[in-house]
């Protein structure tokens, strides 16, 4: 039954990822048809077409490798500055360019000069581009939304999971009590595992939110009041001041960093609650602060990930993974031992990752990223404003072909990446815990 669940995992989770493909690709097909364009083909996949049907003037189909996916949007080039669309060039550099550039024209047919990509308007090719990581930002944020203000997400609360025995600065977390060490004020005074505190020094607590910074800010004797199976019990500690982790704005402990605060002694039981309006857009804001930043560090996690792949070194929780690493995670999550409720959530939550993954990386600006091409847009579109400002001829479309050795040279180091990134899916996976 495990491996039964476990492969219906991944074909769901490649199912979505082809789902959030397509998605992805609908984007630039319908803007790009919004302004003109003409779409010869609309493919999910890549490699051998296994499934294709024309509708209209466009292919739709689907190739054998679910690896990515493509919208063919004819013209994405001007032609060079003699007017030239065929490679002629013996210069290697200068013949990746008029490849490219012949390429883009190869399904230009009669009628179609006033439907090239090149010729619309710089805003029209930056909403081009930008429709397809928009369209994946915006499946990850609704399946966020969606989960968090029906279902809820688990946050501390005010009900004592575990009472601490002794205290332990934050820096030494998770070392045992030793023979000398302080006993926790809340052990001392009598808190008890299942209590939940309802008033902190005569002030009403409803949250974790509540109760921690009143703690963080006291010293000496305090009243706690708790709930205790219906009862309502006064507990007096005197709270000892202990090294903390030290916290952001938003509430959340900074790496590596600690303060001197109050010292309760408890770790809160996490509770399901759900979210409004307001407590969506907080967690959301964290959630794509935290993701820029590891996409940011990306770089220098591959030291690791390549001792995990060839050296047999431990894989960190928090290594780069790639569709194969997360669809084993979709198969480890759906054999899961928790309720099929909880399975469900945890999956659709992994695959609005996916899709907010997706949009950060391909607003990458660097080609052949979608993020490349809105560039070189927004830099077509200041240049011929300057043009007219300073009263000069019109500059004409930005060739962004002539960046072509720049995209294939970024195309082999994300290749290289995910060749590395897929070794060690395979050898030294990331697993659930």
């Amino acid at each position: 039954m495990t491996l039964f669940m476990t492969v219906l995992g991944i074909v769901v989770f490649v199912v979505g990822l082809l789902f959030s493909i397509a998605w992805h690709e609908a984007g630039h097909l319908a803007m790009g048809k919004l302004f003109g364009v003409r779409v010869p083909q609309y493919m999910v996949g890549f490699g051998k077409t296994i499934w294709s049907k024309k509708i209209g003037e466009t292919e739709y189909g689907l190739k054998a490798v679910p690896a990515g996916g493509y919208c063919r949007l004819i013209g994405m080039f001007p032609p060079d500055k003699d007017g030239n669309l065929k490679a002629k060039s013996t210069s290697p550099w200068r013949s990746m360019i008029e490849e490219a550039r012949e390429a883009s024209y190869e399904e230009v047919g009669p009628g179609d000069d006033s439907r090239l990509f090149y010729t619309r308007k710089p805003w029209q090719k930056f909403l081009i581009m930008f429709a397809g990581p928009a369209m994946n930002l915006v499946l990850g944020v609704a399946i966020l939304a969606g989960v968090w203000m029906t279902y809820g997400v688990m946050e501390p609360g005010t009900k004592v999971a575990v009472v601490t025995d002794c205290v332990v600065k934050a820096s030494e977390a998770g070392r045992e009590c030793a023979p000398g060490d302080e006993a926790a004020p809340g052990k001392a005074a009598g808190l008890q595992v299942g209590d939940r505190i309802v008033q902190f020094n005569g002030v009403p607590v409803k949250s974790y939110d509540d109760l921690r910074p009143l703690i963080r800010e006291s010293s000496g004797q305090v009243t706690v009041v708790v709930d205790r199976g219906g009862q309502l019990v006064t507990l007096t500690p005197t709270l000892a001041q202990n090294e903390m982790a030290k916290l952001d704005g938003d509430g959340r402990p900074i790496e590596g960093k600690y303060v001197s605060t109050g010292f309760l002694g408890f770790s809160p039981l996490n509770e399901q609650h759900t979210l409004g309006v307001g407590g969506v857009v907080d967690e959301l804001g964290f959630y794509m602060e935290k993701s820029v930043e590891g996409l940011m560090r990306i770089p220098e996690k591959v030291p690791a990930l390549f001792g995990a792949a060839f050296q047999g070194d431990e894989r960190d929780e928090d290594s780069p993974v790639g569709m194969v690493g997360a669809a084993r995670i979709g198969g480890e999550v759906m054999a899961a031992d928790v309720p099929a409720e909880s399975r469900l959530i945890i999956f659709v939550q992994l695959l609005a990752m996916v899709n907010i993954g997706l949009f950060l990386f391909n607003m990458l600006p660097l080609l052949p990223l979608d993020g490349g091409h809105m560039v070189g847009a927004m830099w077509e579109s200041l240049r011929r404003r300057l043009a007219r400002l300073f009263k000069r001829p019109d500059p004409g479309p930005f060739d962004v072909a002539k960046l072509m050795p720049v995209a294939y040279a970024v195309a082999v180091v994300f290749i290289g990446f995910t060749v590395l990134v897929l070794i060690a899916d395979v050898v030294n996976p990331v697993k659930v815990t």
